[in-house]
């Protein structure tokens, strides 16, 4: 795929993000100003829930509204991370980003993890569900695909390498685990990449990989995301020069 089209796909298949704790109303609206572009609208904007009415008076409907959900601490409390899913669901959320308690996880408390897993699947309901399972912190290759294989069976709708807040986000190598795990399991679960993702460069890594693996028409905004904060001048800078 040439510069200009896995730019252009990029776009589409990219969650514009802002997470930092001191976002304002104008870092939001300034965000949401970015989301349709000359060339295609981004996927989603993933914000606190806070901003979600705010979010929702100035995006088409094309574009969805992702908020996150046990974030970024990622806490072994299933009665919190329901109660912060119902309220995002009420104030207008398409799609929740749930962080997978993985320190419990890594304590080797898979019936747990399980049982947060079907909870959260129960209560997004139709809502679109992306996992998180922080792979900078599960670190070897038996927990990043032992963790997924967890999400495959909850039926989440992604899964997603990282919040962005520890020392080690996405990463090729983990990307490659997780895609391989989804391939081999056969189901319609889809993947995304997220933390310090900046360039066209870094982001088409994971595209061509996500083709290589699941085949040359996979990577879709149905099944493949990107979350990033500063990625789209980058996106936008490489369909610019391509034409």
């Amino acid at each position: 795929m040439d510069d200009v089209s896995a730019a252009l796909a990029l776009i589409n298949s990219l969650d514009l993000t802002s997470l930092n704790p001191n976002d304002t109303d104008e870092d939001i609206r300034e965000l949401c100003g970015k989301a349709v572009t000359p060339f295609n609208h981004v996927a989603a904007v993933c914000i606190f829930p806070r901003f979600i009415p705010l979010a929702k008076t100035l995006l088409p409907t094309a574009v969805k509204i992702a908020t996150v959900i046990n974030f970024p601490a990622g806490l072994a409390d299933i009665g919190l991370a329901l109660k912060e899913i119902e309220s995002a669901v009420k104030l207008g959320a398409d799609e929740l980003d749930v962080v997978l308690p993985y320190r419990a996880f890594l304590s080797k408390d898979d019936s747990f993890c399980a049982r947060y897993l079907s909870h959260i699947r129960e209560a997004c309901n139709k809502k679109v569900l992306k996992i998180i399972i922080e792979t900078g912190e599960l670190k070897t290759v038996d927990n990043i695909k032992k963790a997924a294989a967890l999400c495959i069976d909850a039926q989440a709708d992604f899964i997603k390498t990282s919040t962005g807040k520890t020392p080690v986000s996405a990463t090729p190598e983990s990307a490659n685990l997780i895609l391989e795990t989804i391939r081999q399991s056969g189901k319609n679960i889809g993947f995304k990449a997220s933390g310090g993702i900046k360039k066209f460069d870094e982001a088409k890594k994971y595209l061509t990989l996500s083709q290589s693996i699941m085949g040359p028409s996979w990577p879709r905004p149905e099944h493949f995301r990107i979350g990033a904060s500063s990625l789209l001048s980058d996106l936008l800078n490489t369909i610019n020069r391509g034409y």
